[in-house]
């Protein structure tokens, strides 16, 4: 064999080949060590019997706070003047149609019927107001209960959900109640949920595709968590096992992941920013398949998922969604008069060749590209328009409604009295948030917790794509999107104040008891024990109950300027914190 001055003398090459040889022998070294010791961890405890009923009575509890008064005021506030209107009009006729000036007085009386025949231009898909349109059907346009029922309804719905999935990150009961329970005294998720808006109902469905997200790390750990059960001979001597050691087994459908990929086309057809989860949840369940494998004792996680969940996920998310969102605007498809519906018949183009049938599609195409500039341009000036790096601490919150009365009217005993409607976060848990979020980085990085990386996942989605925006009008009210995700963070590192008093924290893949609350979990069984306390961790649990007594105190004092209360100016004045909040 002829060598030249640029190939490699065989004697490097063999010494490289001898190095790979090495490295390859050391990863699937530690890769049988990882296999050795790894079990489904946390996601094999089951949740103890009463977490359930105490989950239900602090949804119950929040379900009557929203449902309370929830018709005043009786007229059409803030945004409402767009979605209960195009609620009504879409529930009717299929799409939006198009209404006369001073409509809003009309629908405030109760006549919608000077509703025109015309198509309404509108820039927000349709799902979240056919949701508005439930509550109107059901009670009757008349009833302003009717409008903002379903949102209500929506937002309840939410306080249950973000126990579940505490309990399902954490393995505490006790916190699982403690993140339904800040959700349900958090100021801009309540007024929200008496608000008929499409924001809550997109965080609503965000929220959901989480969840299914969560169960789906459930399932593929348990699965993974039995393939490492099959013994040393099976490995040796069977050739399909071997492939597997290296690449890891497949894992089957995993329904949860169409679950993920169902909700978030629902998001999208309630907002076109429930485009942002779709792909922030695609990189994390990438991510989540890649450790997944590595704790797992896969020698080459990342060709792992490669080969084994890449395709089969992208295909079980994305066209999911996407079905599922045009599925969204079956109203508008289904009509022959709504806004751009005939564009296709009435401009020449290539898609005179599609058939008949199929005629929709252009013309949904041209609606999504008028509406999409529309959404680029929106730069026009508006006093509570704010941006994204306030809102984290809720620096210009949204006022939805403001009246004034003079002393006798409305009940008013004082000189002067405010009437508000104000959507601004429990100080409370808006004051630790930053906190919260600084914490979760950090003991990500140092703890190598998945827990906090899954839930800082959620709130890039929610948050970081508004930084693109910052030249747009943009309001704080969007942030009732990140609320679950503040919650959860929030809750997370009460748990980290809470402290343990044997085991270990029961993060993810650990193994013995993790005790909380003199309650000793390990196996799925829960059982009672005394523990003694040391008076360091007395203090910080008595520092958990004080953050909890706040939350709920700063909810209470917030209750006028959440509900309306006609109270004297001197008291609205009082809870305007920051000057930025009037």
């Amino acid at each position: 064999m002829t060598h030249t001055a640029d190939s490699p003398a065989p004697t490097r090459r063999i010494a490289r080949e001898r190095l790979a040889r090495k490295r390859e022998k050391v990863r699937a070294g530690a890769a049988a060590m990882r296999r050795e010791t790894f079990h489904a961890g946390m996601w094999a405890t089951r949740a103890p019997v009463w977490m359930w009923p105490a989950l239900l009575v602090i949804t119950g509890i929040g379900a009557a706070l929203r449902l309370f008064r929830l018709d005043f005021p009786h007229r059409l506030i803030f945004d409402e003047t767009y979605y209960v209107k195009d609620g009504y009009s879409v529930f009717n006729f299929g799409y939006e149609r198009s209404w006369p000036e001073k409509a809003d007085d009309h629908f405030n009386a109760g006549d919608p019927s000077v509703i025109e025949p015309d198509p309404e231009y509108v820039v927000h898909p349709p799902l979240g107001k056919w949701i508005i349109g439930w509550g109107i059907d059901l009670f009757g346009a008349d009833d302003s209960f009717g409008w903002r029922f379903s949102v209500a309804i929506v937002g309840t719905l939410t306080i249950f959900l973000i126990g579940v999935i505490a309990w399902k990150l954490f393995r505490s009961a006790f916190f699982a109640c403690v993140a339904a329970g800040l959700l349900a005294v958090d100021g801009e998720h309540f007024v929200h949920s008496r608000t008929s808006l499409l924001d809550i109902v997109l965080m609503a469905f965000i929220l959901l595709a989480f969840f299914f997200i969560v169960l789906d790390r459930e399932h593929v750990t348990k699965r993974l968590a039995a393939w490492t059960q099959r013994t040393d001979r099976e490995r040796r001597h069977d050739r399909k096992t071997r492939d597997e050691i290296n690449f890891g087994p497949r894992l089957g459908v995993r329904p949860w992941i169409i679950a993920a990929g169902i909700s978030i086309g629902l998001a999208m057809g309630v907002k076109w920013s429930g485009l942002y989860a779709a792909a922030a949840f695609g990189i994390l369940l990438v991510l989540w398949d890649v450790h997944s494998r590595h704790r797992a004792g896969v020698v080459h996680p990342w060709l792992g998922m490669l080969i084994r969940d890449s395709i089969p996920s992208f295909l079980k998310l994305v066209p999911v969604a996407l079905v599922t969102y045009l599925a969204c605007w079956t109203g508008w498809i289904r009509s022959t008069d709504a806004w751009d519906r005939q564009w296709a018949a009435e401009n020449f183009g290539w898609w005179q060749s599609l058939p008949e049938w199929l005629q929709w599609l252009p013309s949904l195409a041209h609606y999504h590209y008028t509406a999409y500039s529309f959404h680029v341009g929106l730069d026009s000036e508006h006093p509570y328009m704010s941006n994204p790096w306030g809102w984290i601490v809720q620096w210009r919150p949204t006022s939805f409604y403001y009246e004034s009365y003079n002393h006798g009217s409305m009940g008013c005993m004082a000189e002067k009295c405010s009437s508000a409607i104000t959507s601004v976060g429990n100080p409370v848990l808006w004051g630790l948030a930053p906190f919260a979020v600084l914490i979760c980085l950090v003991v990500w990085i140092i703890r190598r917790d998945i827990r906090p990386a899954i839930i800082l996942a959620g709130l890039a989605a929610t948050w970081l794509p508004w930084f693109a925006y910052q030249e747009r009008t943009i309001f704080t009210f969007y942030t009732i999107v990140m609320v679950p995700f503040v919650v959860l963070a929030v809750t997370y590192c009460l748990t980290l104040l809470w402290g343990h008093t044997t085991g270990n924290r029961g993060a993810e893949g650990s193994s013995g008891a993790a005790v909380s609350g003199g309650v000793a979990v390990n196996g799925g069984a829960a059982k009672a024990r005394f523990v003694r306390v040391s008076a360091t961790l007395f203090a910080r649990r008595f520092t958990v109950g004080i953050i909890l007594a706040a939350a709920v105190l700063a909810f209470a004092y917030f209750w006028p300027v959440y509900t309306g209360e006609v109270i004297p100016f001197s008291a609205w004045n009082n809870r305007m914190w920051n000057i930025t909040w009037r």
